[in-house]
This record gives C-alpha cells, structure tokens and sequence, in this order.
C-alpha cells in the first residue's frame, strides 16, 4: 500500500517540489544561528531602514535589525506553532472521535452535542480569550489554537471510525473476542491513517495563518519574540516608503502556505486515489 502510494505521489510533481521547499525552510530555521549574520534581537541605529545590499540581504528595519535574520529566526515560531498545533488538536481529535465514533449510542449523542457547542463559539473570540489567560506567548497562542482546532479533528476522525466498525475484518475481531480497545487502536485506527495524515498536512498551514494573522492585527505575540505575522505587521506600517519590509515576510509566508497545500493535496490523491477521480 506505502509503496503504491510512493509511486502515485512521485508522479506528483508540486508536492515534491513543495516538500523540497519546505524541508529547505525548516533546516533554515533550525540551522539559524549558523546561517544568520547577526542576531534578531541586534540593534543599529546607524544601519536603520537600509534597503536590501550586500551586507544585509533583506534590508534593515526601523531599530537597524538584520531583516533575513528576524525571518530566519520568526521561522522557527511560525513553524513550530503550526506543526505542535496541528498535532495537538489531531492528537486530541483522535481521541475524542475515537471514543464517539466507536462507542456510539448516547456516549456518542453527548460528545458530539459538546462539540457542537464548541464549534458554535467563535473561534477568533475564544483565542483571543484563552491568550489573555494564558499569555501572549508561544505556549499562550499553542494552547489557544489548539483548544479551537480539535473539533474539526474529531468529527473526521468520528465519521471515519463509523465507516470502520462497520466493515467485515473489524466483525471479525469481535467474533475472536478481541477487546474493544485493542480493534479500535490495533485495527480501526491504522486503517484511516491516511485521511489523518492529509488533515494533519493542511492543519499545519492553517495554524501557520492563524498565528500570523493574530500577530498581524496585534492580538498575536509580544516582543521580543517575532513570527512572520509580527514582521508583516512591523512592515505594514512602513509600506509605502519601505516595501521591503512586509515584501519579505509575506512572499515567505505565501511559498509556506502555497507548498503545504500543494503536498497535501498530493498526499490526498496518493493515499486515496479515489479522492482524485471523484473531482
């Protein structure tokens, strides 16, 4: 089965090129204190606001600050929020759907009305909330998505397990007498690993977006930590006279998005080949 959906997805050639892209960003990340010629946090005043050069590629900022450095660095935020996110709320997703979708009955009817009510709440409302509890930190703004992420989650996971329990292999675990925790985790789960993993591959950039756009309006995170979206803001202010600013951060942040969308539908059509003819 990994095989044949190796073939399918090497025929895929913007998922390639969009995994490439992306393992090239989250090296960057990881290596940039090797990478980056300054620090993010180094000021200059007499190197404020000079335009990309030789010295520094992307330009200063307001506070002489080494621009590819602090998106170098704000890489390591921006990424991080939205791959832990992502596998928080997919961890808990799979959990509660699990328990709905395989227990059923009222058990089910109760969790799914808890749900609902989550879902209904706005989600921007209730981040903001739970960042100004927690704090407008990286952990304040994992918590916060993470709490408004899972619902989604669930109800994949849920309606998965439904179509699961139903079919012939897992009967025959019951007739074996097989417990019930062991078919759902040995038989049930491995088997929808694949609508999982796609859910997980555009659950990142979401989160990635989510964080950015908090960042952006000024609800997100607070100096001295930067993500993309603090840098956007920080240029948006300064457009019209230093384009350079939120030029970089955003076509850095818009080739994020654009390749974990392009692999994730290229992880769509190679583990459910079915995906791509119904379209």
């Amino acid at each position: 089965m990994f095989l044949e959906s190796w073939k399918r997805i090497k025929k895929h050639k913007p998922s390639l090129v969009s995994f490439a892209i992306l393992l090239i960003f989250t090296l960057m990340a990881v290596a940039a204190p090797l990478i980056a010629q300054f620090s993010y946090f180094e000021q200059n005043a007499e190197h404020a606001l000079q335009f990309p050069n030789q010295t520094y590629w992307f330009g200063t900022d307001s506070l002489g600050r080494d621009l590819f450095s602090r998106i170098l660095y704000g890489a390591r935020i921006s990424l991080s929020v939205g791959f832990f996110t992502a596998v928080f709320s997919l961890f808990i997703g799979i959990i509660y759907g699990s328990i709905a979708g395989y227990v059923g009955g009222r058990v089910d009817s109760f969790l799914m009305r808890v749900a609902d009510i989550l879902n209904a709440l706005p989600s921007l409302l209730v981040t903001v909330l739970l960042m100004l509890v927690v704090g407008r930190g990286p952990l304040g703004i994992f918590l916060a998505l993470g709490f408004v992420g899972w619902v989604g989650e669930a109800r994949l996971v849920r309606g998965q397990v439904l179509q699961m329990k139903e079919m012939l292999f897992v009967e025959a675990a019951r007739s074996l007498g097989l417990k019930p925790f062991r078919i759902l985790f040995q038989h049930i789960l491995p088997n929808i690993l694949g609508p999982v993993i796609v859910s997980l591959t555009f659950g990142i950039p979401q989160n990635i977006m989510a964080e950015s756009f908090l960042s952006f309006v000024g609800l997100g995170l607070e100096p001295p930590y930067a993500s993309w979206g603090t840098l956007a803001n920080e240029g948006w202010r300064a457009y019209r006279t230093y384009p350079y600013l939120i030029f970089f951060p955003g076509i850095v942040l818009f080739i994020t998005i654009l390749a974990f969308n392009f692999l994730g539908d290229g992880l769509r059509d190679a583990l459910d080949p079915q995906s791509s003819k119904r379209v």
